[in-house]
C-alpha cells in the first residue's frame, strides 16, 4: 500500500511537478469555471491534453470556451446522478473515454462556534462536496480503468484532517469525500491484481487557494500556507508523470501538514 501522506510542497521541486505529456489524453474538470479551474485547464492544455470543462452555468462555460480555445464545454448539475450519467454519455459520444477526472467543485459553510453550527449547512455541503464526488466517480470509474493510466483527483482541504469548531460541517464533508476517493483507489488496486492498478485515485490537500487577483486586491496579505492556483494546476498535470501504483490511494500535501 503506498504512503498516504506524501508531501508535495508547492515551493519544492516535487510540488512544482513536471507536466507529463498528455497528448491523446482527455481530462474532465468538474467545477471548472472558477479561477482554479481555468488554471488547471490551461496547464492540461499546455501538456497536450484534450480538456472537457464542466459547470452548472451555461454562460460561464461559454465564456471559458472563448477564453481557452480548444476546451470542450459541458453543462451539468453534478449533484444530480442522472444528469452526471447523461454527461458521461455525451462526453463519450463527443470525445471518447476520459483518462482523468479532476474534482474542483467547491463550497463552504461555517459558524462562529461549534454550538452555532446550522445543520442546514451540512445538507448543502453534503450535496456540493460529497454527492458530486460520488456521482462523478461512479459515472467515470469504468472509463478511467480502461484508460490504462487514468486519474481521479480530488482537491481537498487540510481541515479534513484537523477540523476546527466552527467548521464542523465543512471538515466532515471534506473528510467523507476523501474517504470515498480512497475507496475508489482501493477498487482500482483490487481490480489490477498482481499487474497493479490501471488507474489512480488521489487527493491533493490545500489549506486554501490564492491567485494573482487576490494578491492584487490585498497587497499586504501574506496568504500563509495558501497554494497558488498555478502550482495546483502544475501538480495536477504532473500526476501523469508519477507511476500509477505509487500515486493511487495517496494524499499529496500542498500545504504544511497540521
Amino acid at each position: 500500500m503506498p504512503e498516504s501522506d506524501a508531501t508535495a510542497s508547492p515551493d519544492s521541486e516535487q510540488g512544482r511537478a513536471t507536466r507529463g505529456d498528455l497528448t491523446g489524453r482527455t481530462v474532465l474538470i468538474a467545477g471548472a469555471t472558477n479561477t482554479s479551474g481555468r488554471a488547471v485547464a490551461s496547464a492540461l492544455l499546455a501538456a497536450g491534453a484534450r480538456v472537457v470543462v464542466v459547470g452548472s452555468d451555461e454562460g460561464r462555460i461559454e465564456a471559458l470556451e472563448r477564453e481557452l480555445p480548444g476546451v470542450v464545454g459541458e453543462r451539468a448539475d453534478l449533484t444530480d446522478s442522472d444528469d452526471v450519467l447523461e454527461l458521461a454519455m455525451r462526453v463519450h459520444a463527443r470525445v471518447g473515454d476520459v483518462d482523468g477526472v479532476v474534482h474542483l467543485v467547491g463550497g463552504w459553510r461555517g459558524s462562529a462556534s461549534f454550538t452555532e453550527t446550522d445543520l442546514a449547512d451540512w445538507d448543502t455541503l453534503h450535496n456540493l462536496l460529497i454527492r458530486t464526488v460520488q456521482h462523478t466517480s461512479l459515472a467515470f470509474e469504468g472509463a478511467l480503468a480502461r484508460s490504462g493510466n487514468g486519474r481521479y483527483l480530488l482537491i481537498s482541504a487540510a481541515g479534513a484532517s484537523n477540523p476546527t469548531a466552527g467548521n464542523a460541517a465543512y471538515s466532515a464533508s471534506k473528510a467523507a469525500a476523501e474517504a470515498w476517493t480512497l475507496a475508489l483507489g482501493d477498487a482500482f488496486r483490487k481490480a489490477g491484481g498482481d499487474a497493479g492498478p490501471a488507474a489512480a485515485a488521489a487527493i491533493l490537500v490545500v489549506k486554501a487557494l490564492v491567485n494573482d487577483q487576490m494578491r492584487a486586491e490585498r497587497p499586504k496579505a501574506k496568504f500563509s500556507g495558501f497554494t497558488d492556483v498555478k502550482d495546483l494546476a502544475d501538480t495536477i498535470a504532473g500526476t501523469w508523470s508519477k507511476p500509477t501504483e505509487e500515486l493511487n490511494g495517496t494524499r499529496l500535501w500542498l500545504t504544511p501538514k497540521p
